[in-house]
């Protein structure tokens, strides 16, 4: 649609190379189905993007009576002592937890351990196979959380993991490929910014493929998400809910959601960004990815009110 310009959006993409990201963002208006974005069919690895079609996976298959949303499913402790896992993932013990239970913690909290027995109840092809029932392509889904949480980062201590990063970021190569297997485009589970809001829209729209019960369960994980501090400060407020999954591996800072405005006006947004900056900590990175994402935004809107 014209309301990008390319003047607007190569200033955009000017700012993200000067606060060094790499980035593919979508946004699009739910009623009309306009968009705005940048390189938005660019394939990322997805980390923890890839709970929302696992909790969508296991909420159609409750659906459909193959498994008891109030089945105790025993959990292993993940043990996990470097920072950012959360839940299940840092348990010491074992525990029962039910799978309705799961899924908020792997949703909601983005516990990888809790995402990892949803995978063992539905592993990765059936995820896959759930999402070509909906007929929502673009996302492949090869493994489980647990191969996510033996990267390069675990091998050294807080004050090293800059070196991980390093490394993250420049042993790529052009075609994709990467010495770090969880960023390799060919073994890693993978998405685009369209493929993502295209899922969006079928849990937040209808006529869609995706079954009633199932969007609004899944949209009440989403909604219920902990973890705001990338791009819901740019969108959340009294007047508008910011329902939204995050996603975050070595370099890969990741967000995809969907903002409600109390005028009626909804949006999806995705942004998958990769950062060339070797430093765990970058709130900066994720405070431009909202920057970039609320000025899309607020170009659409106000394009369909012009």
């Amino acid at each position: 649609m014209s309301a990008g310009g390319g003047g607007f959006l190569a200033g955009l993409r000017r700012t993200l190379e000067d606060g060094g990201l790499r980035g593919s963002f979508l946004v699009r208006d739910l009623a009309t189905g306009d968009e705005l974005g940048i390189d938005p069919d660019v394939e990322f690895p997805v980390a923890s993007l890839v709970k929302v079609p696992l909790a969508l996976a296991t909420l159609e298959r409750i659906r459909r009576g193959e498994l008891d949303g109030a089945a105790p499913v025993e959990v292993p402790p993940g043990r996990i002592t470097t920072p950012g896992p959360t839940g299940v993932s840092r348990f010491r013990h074992p525990a029962r937890i039910a799978v309705d239970d799961l899924l908020y913690l792997s949703t909601s909290v983005s516990d990888g351990a809790a995402a990892d027995a949803l995978f063992g109840l539905t592993p990765p092809a059936g995820v896959a196979a759930e999402l070509r029932r909906a007929g929502l392509g673009g996302i492949t889904v090869r493994h489980t959380m647990a191969e996510l949480a033996d990267t390069p980062v675990e091998r050294f201590d807080t004050a090293r993991a800059h070196l991980a990063h390093a490394l993250a970021i420049d042993a790529g190569t052009p075609g994709g490929g990467h010495r770090v297997p969880q960023l390799d485009l060919s073994r890693a589970n993978t998405g685009t910014a369209r493929a993502f809001t295209d899922l969006l829209c079928a849990v937040w729209t209808r006529p869609s493929p995706v079954h009633p019960d199932v969007a609004a369960r899944l949209r009440e994980l989403m909604r219920d998400n902990v973890l705001r501090h990338r791009l819901a400060p740019d969108f959340a407020s009294d007047s508008a809910v910011w329902s939204s999954k995050t996603g975050t591996l070595l370099n890969l800072r990741h967000e995809v959601g969907v903002v409600e405005h109390a005028d009626g006006r909804s949006y999806a947004v995705a942004a998958l960004t990769e950062s060339r900056v070797a430093a765990a900590g970058q709130p900066g990175v994720d405070a431009l990815m909202g920057q970039v994402a609320r000025r899309l935004r607020d170009r659409l809107r106000a394009a369909a009110t012009a």
